[in-house]
């Protein structure tokens, strides 16, 4: 967790890009939320922009950058910082969602798989590749999210697109799950790649664990935790420029 030097003042209206480490269950709009209706509390502000860089899943946790006022601008540009996870992958078994999100609809054997197999199988999926995003997604079909259409049910056939793996690292082995660090472009979803891997071992795979420990320069550690927005926006720069006291 990353600490608030004293002297350390937040100018919410010109423009903050504040990194978070979000919490396991939490959605990526609730932090934002939480963030706004604070700062909404603190400045006397309506309509005040208040936006993130990327989704997380609310099974995954980890760096997230929420931008606030002129700095929402920025968004963009920061989208496109390639990101680093580290994963826990189940073989042997998939889910509709790829992670724990739903029940497991299908087993597979495991006694094949080795750590050397696996190795090479990490290493195929390095480099630019063709990735179907998760039924259950924000992927958007017709106008529609796609995790929308899935929990009713609904027939979705979703396209392939291309993805940059740029680093893919066996960090542990056992036959029934891997854990893996992940370096890879905006857009990749490490749900698919787990399912794709479990595929490609001639098994089943889907995600257990999710953890995004870099997003660019920015890792984990040197991200605030969400406990600590109430101090953050106590020590917002008030809109008449006098500064409000920490506290």
């Amino acid at each position: 967790m990353k600490a608030i030097p004293e002297d350390r003042r937040f100018d919410f209206v010109e423009g903050e890009v504040l990194h978070f480490d979000k919490p396991l269950h939490w959605t990526s709009f609730r932090l934002v939320k939480i963030l706004r209706g604070h700062i909404h509390r603190k400045l006397g502000v309506r309509n005040f922009k208040v936006g993130h860089a990327g989704t997380l899943d609310p099974l995954a946790t980890g760096v997230m950058t929420v931008c606030t006022g002129r700095a929402t601008k920025l968004i963009p540009m920061l989208q496109e910082s390639d990101k680093e996870y580290v994963a826990a992958i189940r073989l042997g078994a998939t889910t509709p969602s790829f992670d724990m999100e739903t029940e497991v609809d299908a087993e597979y054997p495991v006694a094949h798989i080795t750590r050397e197999m696996t190795e090479r199988v990490l290493a195929s999926f390095v480099g630019e590749i063709d990735q179907v995003p998760p039924l259950f997604s924000a992927v958007k079909v017709d106008g529609k999210r796609a995790y929308r259409l899935a929990r009713k049910g609904r027939e979705v056939e979703l396209k392939a697109k291309k993805v940059r793996v740029s680093e893919l690292e066996l960090l542990d082995f056992s036959q029934t799950e891997i854990r893996v660090r992940v370096v890879c472009s905006k857009g990749t979803y490490v749900r698919s790649l787990a399912r794709d891997i479990g595929a490609a071992l001639d098994s089943g795979g889907y995600l257990t664990a999710l953890r995004r420990t870099r997003v660019g320069d920015v890792r984990v550690e040197m991200c605030y935790d969400v406990s600590q927005i109430e101090e953050i926006v106590a020590r917002a720069v008030l809109p008449d420029g006098d500064e409000a006291a920490a506290g």
